[in-house]
């Protein structure tokens, strides 16, 4: 296959036939059964539900990672640990860290105020060493 390929290459003269070469898909597209016509919106209609609107109340639908396993049941608050429901609150900011008196900061605003204050000297000090 290969070298029936460069026997074909070697007899191409001119660019536009190159081009034609070199231009052509050589794998299926896959995608054509479907579409009428052109324009290629025929298949991109919205297709209906598969799944119960009960499965999806008592089920978390598309969670499952394992070949032979089943997507996790949806269970009450109270089962989920109270962490949980802290990870979107918001968190103060650094210029609102340094306003507060770190003394009386809680451990993990203190360690978060820690962080944020050395990232920012170290990209105030990289700046001062590019400048010169």
């Amino acid at each position: 296959m290969a070298m029936a390929l460069m026997r074909s290459l070697k007899s191409i003269t001119t660019s536009n036939e190159l081009l034609k070469v070199a231009g052509c898909r050589t794998f299926a597209s896959g995608g054509a059964k479907g579409k009428k016509g052109k324009g290629g919106a025929g298949g991109d209609a919205p297709k209906a539900s598969l799944i119960s609107k009960e499965v999806k109340s008592t089920t978390v639908y598309g969670a499952n990672i394992l070949k032979d396993g089943q997507d996790p049941k949806i269970l009450p608050d109270s089962e989920y640990p109270d962490w949980l429901w802290h990870l979107l609150d918001k968190r103060p900011a650094l210029s609102e860290l340094r306003r507060k008196d770190t003394e009386t900061l809680p451990f993990d605003e203190l360690k978060r105020f820690v962080k944020l204050d050395n990232r920012a000297r170290i990209k105030e000090n990289n700046m001062l060493k590019a400048k010169n």
